[in-house]
Protein backbone atom coordinates (compact mmCIF):
# COMPACT_ATOMS: atom_id res chain seq x y z
CA UNK A 1 0.00 0.00 0.00
CA UNK A 2 1.25 3.47 -0.86
CA UNK A 3 2.39 5.66 2.01
CA UNK A 4 -0.07 8.48 1.31
CA UNK A 5 -3.50 8.11 -0.26
CA UNK A 6 -6.42 10.41 -1.02
CA UNK A 7 -9.26 8.85 0.98
CA UNK A 8 -12.88 9.97 1.29
CA UNK A 9 -15.04 8.82 4.20
CA UNK A 10 -18.72 9.37 3.38
CA UNK A 11 -21.59 9.10 5.84
CA UNK A 12 -21.90 6.84 8.84
CA UNK A 13 -21.76 7.24 12.60
CA UNK A 14 -18.97 7.80 15.12
CA UNK A 15 -17.12 4.76 13.76
CA UNK A 16 -16.58 6.53 10.45
CA UNK A 17 -15.67 9.78 12.19
CA UNK A 18 -12.97 8.01 14.21
CA UNK A 19 -11.89 6.14 11.07
CA UNK A 20 -11.31 9.47 9.29
CA UNK A 21 -9.30 10.76 12.24
CA UNK A 22 -7.16 7.62 12.39
CA UNK A 23 -6.51 7.68 8.64
CA UNK A 24 -5.39 11.30 8.90
CA UNK A 25 -3.07 10.38 11.77
CA UNK A 26 -1.45 7.83 9.44
CA UNK A 27 -0.59 10.63 7.01
CA UNK A 28 -3.30 10.20 4.39
CA UNK A 29 -5.18 13.08 2.79
CA UNK A 30 -8.64 12.55 4.24
CA UNK A 31 -11.92 14.13 3.15
CA UNK A 32 -15.27 13.63 4.88
CA UNK A 33 -18.79 13.99 3.52
CA UNK A 34 -22.02 13.60 5.46
CA UNK A 35 -20.40 14.00 8.89
CA UNK A 36 -20.80 17.77 9.22
CA UNK A 37 -22.79 17.69 12.46
CA UNK A 38 -19.56 16.78 14.22
CA UNK A 39 -17.82 19.91 13.00
CA UNK A 40 -14.10 19.64 12.33
CA UNK A 41 -12.55 16.18 12.48
CA UNK A 42 -8.83 16.44 13.33
CA UNK A 43 -6.70 16.15 10.19
CA UNK A 44 -9.66 15.77 7.81
CA UNK A 45 -11.13 18.15 5.23
CA UNK A 46 -14.88 18.68 5.54
CA UNK A 47 -16.50 18.57 2.10
CA UNK A 48 -19.94 19.97 1.31
CA UNK A 49 -20.28 18.29 -2.10
CA UNK A 50 -19.07 15.11 -3.79
CA UNK A 51 -17.62 17.02 -6.76
CA UNK A 52 -14.00 16.02 -6.06
CA UNK A 53 -14.72 12.48 -4.91
CA UNK A 54 -13.65 11.18 -8.32
CA UNK A 55 -10.07 12.11 -7.40
CA UNK A 56 -9.99 9.73 -4.44
CA UNK A 57 -7.81 6.63 -4.38
CA UNK A 58 -10.27 5.03 -1.98
CA UNK A 59 -13.83 5.87 -0.94
CA UNK A 60 -15.20 4.41 2.28
CA UNK A 61 -18.98 4.22 2.58
CA UNK A 62 -20.63 3.56 5.95
CA UNK A 63 -21.85 0.44 7.69
CA UNK A 64 -24.51 -0.20 6.55
CA UNK A 65 -24.00 1.70 3.31
CA UNK A 66 -27.70 2.44 2.82
CA UNK A 67 -29.93 4.03 5.41
CA UNK A 68 -33.61 4.74 5.03
CA UNK A 69 -34.85 3.74 1.60
CA UNK A 70 -32.08 4.35 -0.94
CA UNK A 71 -30.40 7.16 1.00
CA UNK A 72 -26.81 7.19 2.17
CA UNK A 73 -26.65 6.09 5.79
CA UNK A 74 -25.64 9.45 7.26
CA UNK A 75 -27.09 10.05 10.74
CA UNK A 76 -24.43 12.70 11.44
CA UNK A 77 -25.35 14.77 8.38
CA UNK A 78 -27.73 17.70 8.37
CA UNK A 79 -29.05 16.66 4.96
CA UNK A 80 -30.44 13.62 3.18
CA UNK A 81 -28.23 12.25 0.43
CA UNK A 82 -29.53 9.82 -2.23
CA UNK A 83 -27.01 7.02 -2.53
CA UNK A 84 -27.47 7.12 -6.31
CA UNK A 85 -26.13 10.69 -6.46
CA UNK A 86 -23.03 9.70 -4.53
CA UNK A 87 -22.42 6.66 -6.75
CA UNK A 88 -22.80 8.89 -9.82
CA UNK A 89 -19.83 10.92 -8.58
CA UNK A 90 -17.50 7.88 -8.58
CA UNK A 91 -15.53 6.20 -11.35
CA UNK A 92 -15.12 2.46 -12.07
CA UNK A 93 -11.38 2.36 -11.39
CA UNK A 94 -11.71 3.55 -7.80
CA UNK A 95 -11.47 1.34 -4.73
CA UNK A 96 -14.86 1.67 -3.06
CA UNK A 97 -15.35 0.04 0.32
CA UNK A 98 -18.78 -0.25 1.93
CA UNK A 99 -20.28 -2.09 4.87
CA UNK A 100 -23.19 -4.52 4.80
CA UNK A 101 -23.85 -4.10 1.07
CA UNK A 102 -27.43 -5.09 0.32
CA UNK A 103 -28.35 -6.54 -3.10
CA UNK A 104 -30.11 -3.31 -4.09
CA UNK A 105 -26.98 -1.27 -3.34
CA UNK A 106 -24.73 -3.75 -5.16
CA UNK A 107 -27.03 -3.56 -8.18
CA UNK A 108 -26.95 0.25 -8.15
CA UNK A 109 -23.16 0.14 -8.16
CA UNK A 110 -22.98 -2.51 -10.88
CA UNK A 111 -25.24 -0.42 -13.12
CA UNK A 112 -22.54 2.27 -12.96
CA UNK A 113 -19.64 -0.13 -13.50
CA UNK A 114 -18.56 0.20 -9.87
CA UNK A 115 -17.29 -2.58 -7.61
CA UNK A 116 -18.06 -2.38 -3.91
CA UNK A 117 -15.76 -4.20 -1.50
CA UNK A 118 -17.87 -5.16 1.51
CA UNK A 119 -15.62 -4.75 4.54
CA UNK A 120 -18.38 -5.98 6.86
CA UNK A 121 -18.23 -9.37 5.12
CA UNK A 122 -14.54 -9.74 6.03
CA UNK A 123 -13.74 -12.28 8.72
CA UNK A 124 -11.19 -10.07 10.47
CA UNK A 125 -13.77 -7.33 11.01
CA UNK A 126 -16.46 -9.76 12.12
CA UNK A 127 -14.13 -11.15 14.78
CA UNK A 128 -13.00 -7.69 15.89
CA UNK A 129 -16.61 -6.42 16.10
CA UNK A 130 -17.64 -9.31 18.33
CA UNK A 131 -15.71 -7.88 21.29
CA UNK A 132 -17.34 -4.40 21.58
CA UNK A 133 -20.73 -5.91 20.73
CA UNK A 134 -20.41 -8.45 23.54
CA UNK A 135 -19.23 -5.78 25.97
CA UNK A 136 -22.06 -3.48 24.93
CA UNK A 137 -24.63 -6.23 25.49
CA UNK A 138 -23.25 -6.85 28.98
CA UNK A 139 -23.42 -3.12 29.69
CA UNK A 140 -27.10 -3.10 28.72
CA UNK A 141 -27.76 -6.16 30.90
CA UNK A 142 -26.08 -4.51 33.89
CA UNK A 143 -28.16 -1.36 33.43
CA UNK A 144 -31.50 -3.09 32.83
CA UNK A 145 -31.46 -6.11 35.13
CA UNK A 146 -32.39 -5.75 38.83
CA UNK A 147 -29.87 -8.49 39.67
CA UNK A 148 -26.14 -8.93 39.15
CA UNK A 149 -24.68 -10.75 36.19
CA UNK A 150 -23.00 -12.97 38.78
CA UNK A 151 -25.43 -15.77 39.44
CA UNK A 152 -27.82 -14.78 36.66
CA UNK A 153 -29.15 -17.54 34.45
CA UNK A 154 -28.29 -16.44 30.92
CA UNK A 155 -29.12 -17.97 27.56
CA UNK A 156 -27.11 -16.98 24.48
CA UNK A 157 -28.88 -17.91 21.25
CA UNK A 158 -26.35 -18.56 18.49
CA UNK A 159 -22.76 -19.71 18.87
CA UNK A 160 -20.96 -17.91 16.08
CA UNK A 161 -18.22 -15.35 16.64
CA UNK A 162 -20.43 -13.09 18.73
CA UNK A 163 -22.10 -15.89 20.65
CA UNK A 164 -18.73 -17.29 21.67
CA UNK A 165 -17.35 -13.92 22.73
CA UNK A 166 -20.47 -13.11 24.72
CA UNK A 167 -20.76 -16.51 26.43
CA UNK A 168 -17.15 -16.35 27.53
CA UNK A 169 -17.54 -12.88 29.05
CA UNK A 170 -20.83 -13.64 30.79
CA UNK A 171 -19.33 -16.77 32.32
CA UNK A 172 -16.26 -14.82 33.44
CA UNK A 173 -18.61 -12.51 35.38
CA UNK A 174 -20.17 -15.47 37.13
CA UNK A 175 -23.32 -15.97 35.07
CA UNK A 176 -24.75 -19.46 34.67
CA UNK A 177 -24.54 -19.60 30.89
CA UNK A 178 -26.42 -21.82 28.47
CA UNK A 179 -26.08 -21.72 24.70
CA UNK A 180 -28.72 -22.47 22.08
CA UNK A 181 -27.53 -23.43 18.60
CA UNK A 182 -28.74 -25.41 15.60
CA UNK A 183 -25.50 -27.16 14.70
CA UNK A 184 -24.55 -30.14 16.82
CA UNK A 185 -20.89 -29.20 16.41
CA UNK A 186 -21.57 -25.80 17.99
CA UNK A 187 -23.46 -27.44 20.85
CA UNK A 188 -20.53 -29.79 21.41
CA UNK A 189 -18.09 -26.87 21.57
CA UNK A 190 -20.37 -24.99 23.96
CA UNK A 191 -20.72 -28.02 26.21
CA UNK A 192 -16.93 -28.48 26.18
CA UNK A 193 -16.64 -24.95 27.62
CA UNK A 194 -18.91 -25.87 30.51
CA UNK A 195 -22.09 -24.20 29.25
CA UNK A 196 -25.54 -25.71 29.33
CA UNK A 197 -26.94 -26.41 25.88
CA UNK A 198 -30.29 -26.08 24.12
CA UNK A 199 -31.26 -26.72 20.51
CA UNK A 200 -32.49 -23.53 18.83
CA UNK A 201 -35.31 -25.35 17.06
CA UNK A 202 -36.55 -26.88 20.32
CA UNK A 203 -36.63 -23.93 22.73
CA UNK A 204 -40.38 -23.99 23.33
CA UNK A 205 -41.01 -25.03 26.92
CA UNK A 206 -37.37 -24.57 27.99
CA UNK A 207 -37.16 -20.79 28.40
CA UNK A 208 -38.87 -20.39 31.76
CA UNK A 209 -35.74 -20.48 33.92
CA UNK A 210 -33.69 -17.62 32.45
CA UNK A 211 -33.09 -14.12 33.80
CA UNK A 212 -31.42 -12.96 30.58
CA UNK A 213 -31.79 -14.08 26.98
CA UNK A 214 -29.48 -12.64 24.32
CA UNK A 215 -30.09 -13.38 20.67
CA UNK A 216 -27.26 -13.17 18.14
CA UNK A 217 -29.03 -14.96 15.25
CA UNK A 218 -30.27 -12.79 12.33
CA UNK A 219 -33.49 -14.77 11.97
CA UNK A 220 -36.77 -14.99 13.90
CA UNK A 221 -35.94 -17.28 16.83
CA UNK A 222 -38.21 -15.85 19.54
CA UNK A 223 -41.85 -15.81 18.46
CA UNK A 224 -44.94 -15.38 20.62
CA UNK A 225 -44.82 -18.95 21.94
CA UNK A 226 -41.20 -18.60 22.97
CA UNK A 227 -41.82 -15.23 24.60
CA UNK A 228 -44.78 -16.65 26.53
CA UNK A 229 -42.41 -19.17 28.14
CA UNK A 230 -40.18 -16.50 29.67
CA UNK A 231 -40.46 -15.87 33.38
CA UNK A 232 -41.63 -12.48 34.60
CA UNK A 233 -38.80 -9.95 34.62
CA UNK A 234 -36.62 -11.77 32.09
CA UNK A 235 -34.66 -9.33 29.96
CA UNK A 236 -34.26 -10.03 26.23
CA UNK A 237 -31.47 -8.36 24.28
CA UNK A 238 -31.57 -8.75 20.51
CA UNK A 239 -28.23 -8.16 18.80
CA UNK A 240 -29.40 -9.32 15.38
CA UNK A 241 -29.43 -6.94 12.43
CA UNK A 242 -32.73 -5.98 10.79
CA UNK A 243 -35.35 -7.43 10.77
CA UNK A 244 -34.14 -8.85 14.09
CA UNK A 245 -34.75 -12.17 15.81
CA UNK A 246 -37.56 -11.26 18.23
CA UNK A 247 -41.27 -10.68 17.62
CA UNK A 248 -41.34 -7.17 19.08
CA UNK A 249 -45.09 -6.74 18.68
CA UNK A 250 -45.79 -9.91 20.64
CA UNK A 251 -43.22 -8.92 23.26
CA UNK A 252 -44.95 -5.57 23.79
CA UNK A 253 -48.33 -7.26 24.14
CA UNK A 254 -46.92 -9.75 26.66
CA UNK A 255 -45.03 -7.14 28.65
CA UNK A 256 -41.63 -8.68 27.89
CA UNK A 257 -38.81 -6.14 27.98
CA UNK A 258 -36.76 -6.34 24.79
CA UNK A 259 -33.77 -4.15 23.97
CA UNK A 260 -32.97 -4.27 20.26
CA UNK A 261 -29.35 -3.16 20.30
CA UNK A 262 -28.14 -2.35 16.80
CA UNK A 263 -24.65 -1.12 15.82
CA UNK A 264 -23.24 -1.46 19.33
CA UNK A 265 -19.57 -1.10 18.32
CA UNK A 266 -20.23 2.42 17.04
CA UNK A 267 -22.10 3.35 20.20
CA UNK A 268 -20.00 1.84 22.99
CA UNK A 269 -16.51 1.76 21.46
CA UNK A 270 -16.28 4.00 18.36
CA UNK A 271 -12.50 4.34 18.55
CA UNK A 272 -11.97 0.58 18.70
CA UNK A 273 -14.58 0.05 15.98
CA UNK A 274 -13.00 2.72 13.77
CA UNK A 275 -9.58 1.15 14.25
CA UNK A 276 -10.94 -2.26 13.25
CA UNK A 277 -12.48 -0.82 10.08
CA UNK A 278 -9.20 0.94 9.29
CA UNK A 279 -7.26 -2.31 9.57
CA UNK A 280 -9.77 -4.05 7.31
CA UNK A 281 -9.61 -1.25 4.73
CA UNK A 282 -5.81 -1.47 4.74
CA UNK A 283 -6.04 -5.22 4.19
CA UNK A 284 -8.33 -4.71 1.19
CA UNK A 285 -5.99 -2.07 -0.29
CA UNK A 286 -2.98 -4.33 0.24
CA UNK A 287 -4.71 -7.23 -1.50
CA UNK A 288 -5.62 -4.98 -4.43
CA UNK A 289 -2.05 -3.73 -4.70
CA UNK A 290 -2.94 -0.08 -4.11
Amino acid sequence: MRQELNIWVAGGDMRQAKLAELLAEDGHSVHTFGLERLGTIPGAHLEETTADMRLADCVVLPLPAAGEGSLLNAPLSAGRHPLSHLLDALRPSQVICAGMVRPQVAAMAADRGLTLHDYFAREELAVANAVPTAEGAIQIAMEELPITIHGARALVIGYGRLGRALSQRLAALGAKVSVAARKYADLAWAESCGYGIEHTGQLEGWLCCYDLVVNTVPARVLDRKGLEDLQSGCLVIDLASKPGGVDLEAAAQLGVKVVWALSLPGKVAPVTAGRSIKTTIYNILHELGV
